[in-house]
């Protein structure tokens, strides 16, 4: 009789229970990124016009006024910009055309190439993984990309440090005419053993694309993931990237897309390959300049959650000088005298502040990403022509910044006065 009237009460005691299951697992689980993008954008975006919450350095009316006078430049075809002052974007805008004569306007959520801004994407998600414990850095990179073979056998020494700082002690560019001839990248890499090299690994600096690539490798290695999708669900998504992909199919599939443009004055319309997507850690990702003011804010510390201080510490921390950056960047030696690489990240003294960036060049596209970590103020830029017209910018912004007299970088009052740098970066590969 007892159990009999006790058994209503159990009864009712486990549906309870598992209703107090049910709504703690719903509520207290970690928020997914799906309700993290119902939630609204994780950073404001000001299109069109600085944001006017206070007051900063940087003259938003000249800046307009020099990038209008920019663009008046027959090579120049389309170009989006983003300025980011005390951790807030203060500007963001688009300027010219899709595609030369085409009258479709570059927006701020127009998708270009980032060309090799790719390797600090690459970088950022291999530290994330080692800062997880499910790799160690100093590992040699051949315990996880099995395609990787260097001269004497040093792929047994190589470190992933040495990969991501371009350490291997190979030329620069090694395989990169064979890459752009459609040859598979993991042959190549393993090819690289057929190669001389030009120190000992770890102690020098030669840009790679083909041996840096092994990144991507790295982390399908221990995630078990494509490469393109552990970005997309570990950085993108959840940093509110929502254009940026990886991939020529994704490029050629955005609403807008900027179409590359080569040959100097009066650019001309050039084909998108794969090239340079098939090595997706040195040159892979597309993206909106809003995607990149958010993937610059990220490197500032503004997403925590995503990047930590100590992963951030790790890939902009200097590993190797590079005085042949220096050099490349002769003409702006008043301002950056010295210049080193991280991991995926170039580091710079800039008028004595540290400035962390990078450049990126495939054939009709160009990139930029400037910024102070400290002041939390930089500026990105992306543009669809070869042509390095635009490469003053990033001093012009950066001088504004730090209230330092003014120049003109871009060259637009004072032409012939300083020479033009070389339509083609050296450091950024054969056509990379």
């Amino acid at each position: 009789m007892f159990l009999r009237r006790l058994l209503p009460v159990l009864v009712v005691a486990l549906v309870l229970a598992g209703a107090a299951w049910w709504a703690g697992a719903r509520y207290d689980a970690p928020v997914n990124v799906a309700s993290r993008a119902k939630a609204g954008p994780r950073f404001e975006m000001p299109v069109g016009a600085p944001s006017a919450s206070t007051p900063g350095a940087v003259d938003y009316t000249r800046l307009d006024e020099r990038i209008r006078r920019l663009m008046n430049d027959p090579a120049m075809v389309g170009l989006a910009i983003a300025v980011v002052e005390d951790g807030q974007i203060r500007f963001v805008k688009g300027y010219g055309e899709t595609g030369a004569g085409n009258g479709d306007p570059v927006t701020t959520s127009t998708v270009f190439r980032w060309a090799s801004l790719s390797k600090g994407v690459a970088a950022d998600m291999v530290a994330l993984l080692a800062g997880e414990q499910r790799l160690s850095l100093f590992e040699p990179a051949a315990r996880y990309a099995n395609s990787l073979r260097l001269p004497g056998g040093s792929e047994a020494n190589v470190t992933i440090v040495d990969i991501l700082s371009h350490r291997t002690g190979l030329f620069a560019h090694a395989q990169d005419a064979k890459l752009e001839d459609g040859e598979d990248p993991r042959l190549l890499r393993a090819a690289l053993s057929s190669l001389h090299d030009i120190c000992t690994p770890g102690t020098c600096h030669a840009y790679q694309n083909v041996a840096y690539d092994a990144a991507s490798e790295i982390v399908e290695r221990v995630t078990g993931t494509p490469y393109p999708a552990v970005v997309r669900e570990r950085l993108f998504q959840p940093l509110g990237m929502s254009r940026a992909s990886i991939g020529r199919a994704e490029l050629l599939a955005a609403p807008s897309w900027a179409r590359g443009h080569a040959g100097g004055k009066n650019s001309q319309p050039v084909e998108v390959t794969d090239s340079y997507y098939r090595v997706p850690a040195a040159g892979g990702v597309n993206g909106s300049i809003e995607d990149l003011a958010i993937w610059m804010l990220a490197q500032m510390g503004a997403a925590p959650d995503v990047l930590s201080r100590e992963v951030l510490a790790e890939v902009q921390s200097p590993r190797v000088n590079t005085p042949g950056e220096t050099r490349r960047r002769r003409l702006f030696t008043e301002r950056t005298p010295t210049s080193a690489y991280g991991l995926g990240w170039r580091v710079f003294d800039y008028a004595g502040h540290r400035v962390v960036g990078h450049h990126g060049g495939v054939r009709g596209y160009r990139s930029m990403i400037l910024f102070d970590p400290a002041r939390r103020s930089g500026i990105v830029a992306l543009w669809n022509s070869s042509t390095n017209a635009p490469a003053g910018l990033e001093y012009e912004v950066m001088d504004m910044v730090y209230r330092l007299p003014s120049r003109d970088w871009l060259q637009i009052d004072t032409p012939g006065q300083m020479a033009a740098p070389a339509e083609r970066p050296d450091n950024e590969g054969g056509s990379a």
